[in-house]
Parts: structure tokens; sequence; C-alpha cells
């Protein structure tokens, strides 16, 4: 069976990472606006408050990792003392390259690594919108070596450091989703997984998308009524079992396109049409633009 996180994460192809070392005293509070990246925090000292538009506060401390893989609006805080109203604190840039935020002169009370990635995926927000919002590890040790390794990494100028960055992101991003204690409770892929009786559907999906599935089989795999199964999934997935089998296969039919090893007659069959045409209609109505024009332009 495939493993639909890691194929997620590797299709995603995160890079381009933005990491520091943050020190912070007194009150203070960072808000950042339309970042659209992933973000992530490891706590290596005191305590910090996270707030994500729309969802609950998160307080982390000490050997917290948190990772948001689409943050748009969100805040860092202090938690003791609560910073005032309207607070917005100024980072400042130190002579060692660390951040320090807050009032000059306070002894220093939190010690954080925060880092961004971007994905190189066009189709990025399709596969972002199957992660949690919110995703938080408590006490998971070896997310604090891979974030380091992240920041040694991009801080250095070796051979093949792309290479190695864009796979020590994929490993760190599933290391935090799979480690996850807490997250915000929203549908998607993760959930999928984590649901004894949809985990074994959603495997065989991946597994072999070209497939002529329909519900009753996929219901059958999950040991559950049509209708039961195709609630349970819409529920805790997001989206309908049938909605799901054709976003997953455009996704799989964007990225062989865009890497030009098969012709559009190879493609149409490792993603389950029966025949070009059929496949370059559904391609068109979801793209809409042919796939050899898609091609052309990637």
């Amino acid at each position: 069976m495939s493993d639909p996180l890691s194929q997620a994460i590797s299709l995603l192809r995160p890079r381009a990472p933005f990491s520091k070392v943050v020190e912070a005293a007194g009150a203070w509070r960072i808000r950042r606006e339309e970042v659209g990246k992933a973000y992530y925090c490891l706590i290596f000292a005191g305590q910090a408050r996270l707030a994500v538009e729309g969802e609950p506060p998160v307080d982390l401390c000490q050997g917290d990792f948190v990772l948001v893989p689409a943050a748009q609006s969100f805040s860092m805080s202090s938690v003791d003392p609560v910073p005032p109203p309207g607070l917005e604190s100024r980072p400042g840039i130190m002579s060692d390259g660390q951040v320090r935020v807050g009032p000059e002169g306070a002894p220093i009370t939190v010690q954080a690594l925060v880092g961004y990635c971007s994905f190189g995926a066009p189709d990025a927000e399709l596969l972002v919108s199957l992660l949690p919002v919110v995703a938080v590890a408590r006490g998971a040790p070896r997310l604090g070596d891979l974030a380091r390794l992240v920041r040694d990494e991009a801080r250095a100028e070796r051979p093949a450091r792309d290479v190695v960055l864009e796979h020590l992101l994929q490993v760190l991003l599933i290391e935090a989703l799979r480690s996850a204690t807490d997250t915000s409770g929203m549908p998607g892929l993760m959930r999928g997984l984590a649901d004894e009786r949809l985990a074994q559907p959603l495997r065989a999906i991946h597994a072999e998308p070209h497939r002529a599935w329909n519900v009753a089989e996929l219901a059958r795999s999950a040991g559950l009524s049509r209708s039961a199964f195709f609630t349970r999934f819409s529920e805790v997935v997001g989206m309908a079992p049938m909605e799901y089998l054709q976003s997953w296969r455009m996704t799989l039919a964007r990225h062989m396109l865009r890497s030009r090893q098969h012709s559009i007659a190879k493609v149409a069959m490792k993603v389950g049409y029966g025949s070009t045409s059929a496949f370059s209609s559904a391609f068109s109505r979801r793209m809409g633009v042919s796939p050899a024009r898609y091609a052309r332009a990637e």
C-alpha cells in the first residue's frame, strides 16, 4: 500500500526555507499577515502563545513543536506577562544573526527556532487543504533535531544544498504531522488516516489511483454501508469519496505532465481513464486548459 501522507508531502516540493533563532523578553507580540507559507516553531525555553486566525489559541512550552502548513494570519505572543491589547513588537536583528523581541534590557524568558518554507507544487493549495490547519507535537525530540538540521543546512553553502533541504523539509513535515498530539480538528487527510474505518480505503485509492473505484467497493473495504461510508468520509476528509479520488487523480496527472516523462495517453492510463479523449475532457473541465497546453506551459 502507498503512504498517502508521504505522497502528498513529496508532491508539495517544500523549499526555500527561512529559519532564525528568536529570543524574547517581557511582554511582546509578533503578528504576521498573508504569509502564505508553512510556518513552524520549536520552543527551546520558556512559553509562547500561537493564535492562528479562526482557530483557538495554543500555548507552547519548552520542547513543543508547532506546524501551520498554510499560515495566512497569525500571531505569537508572550504568556506571562500577557501583552496589552494592540501591542505589536518590532523584531531586532542582533550581531550574531539572532532575532530579539521585546523591551530592551529585559531578561530573556523565551528562546525559539522559527522558520518558513514555501511549496513548489502549482497545486499546493489542494494538497495543503488535506492537512490540519495547526499541528502541535509535544515532547518530540526528533523534531528538534530535524529543525536544527534544516537551520544549519539553510545557513551553509554546501554542494547539493537545495536537494538536501528539500528532503530534510519533507522529513520534518512528515514527522511533525505524525507526531502531532494536538490538531485543529479540521477535516483532511490526517484525520482520515487516523480513522480506523477510512484509513484502508484512503490507502487503497493512493495505491491504485488507476483502478475503477466506486463508493460501494470503498465502503466494503471500510466495513461500512454505502451511505454510512459516504457520510463519514465526507465529514472526516472534507470532500466526497469520488471527489477525493478525482482530485488525487488530477494532482498526479499534473505532476506527470510537468515532468514530461510520459505521453498524454500514458498519463491517462495511469490515472484511471480508458481513453485519451476522456482524460482530456476531464482535465480540461477541471483545469480550464487541455493536458497538452498545460504540459507546454509548465
